[in-house]
């Protein structure tokens, strides 16, 4: 359950929040769970090269169409950002170097609403608006799939 907590309330902005009024345990949960699947599948990429041919199934963008797909060098990236190597991130997708920070903080945000319960009301205006930035940013991320196969900097090199 939610409520309104009139105590969250200032002069200078009169933004209301949600009080979570469910256990800690429970809403901090999901947060946890989050984090080791997070942190497992960290670990595993950091054990297994994906450079190396079959450690993983085969990408069906490469196989069926012969191009590179951002999730492939999502993954190749985020191995070279494990070991430090934050060109070779860069080489595989340009696009963590925004990518991970931007989940980082949303993470963070999420674990910090969750353990002290509180989050802002969203109304309908905020909730179109981040909505239509949704779209947007998945329309730019599959134009960025497609570009990157025919801009020479911005393929992985795979294939």
């Amino acid at each position: 359950m939610t409520a309104y907590d009139p105590r969250m309330e200032t002069l200078d902005d009169q933004r209301r929040v949600a009080v979570d009024e469910r256990p800690r345990r429970r809403r901090i949960l999901p947060v946890f769970i989050t984090g080791i699947a997070a942190l497992a599948a960290g670990v595993y990429l950091r054990a297994v090269d994906p450079n190396v041919p079959g450690h993983y199934p085969g990408c069906p963008s490469q196989i069926f169409l012969g191009l590179d797909c951002p999730g492939c060098g999502g993954m190749r990236g985020t191995y070279d950002l494990l070991y430090g190597d934050l060109s070779g991130m860069a080489d595989h997708n340009i696009l963590l170097l925004i990518f991970w920070p931007v989940v980082i903080v949303a993470f963070a945000v999420w674990a910090y609403r969750s353990w002290t319960g509180r989050r802002p009301v969203v109304d309908i205006a905020t909730q179109a608006r981040r909505s239509r930035l949704m779209v947007w940013l998945l329309i730019g991320v599959l134009i960025f799939g497609v570009v990157r196969n025919f801009v020479p900097y911005l393929g992985s090199g795979v294939g």
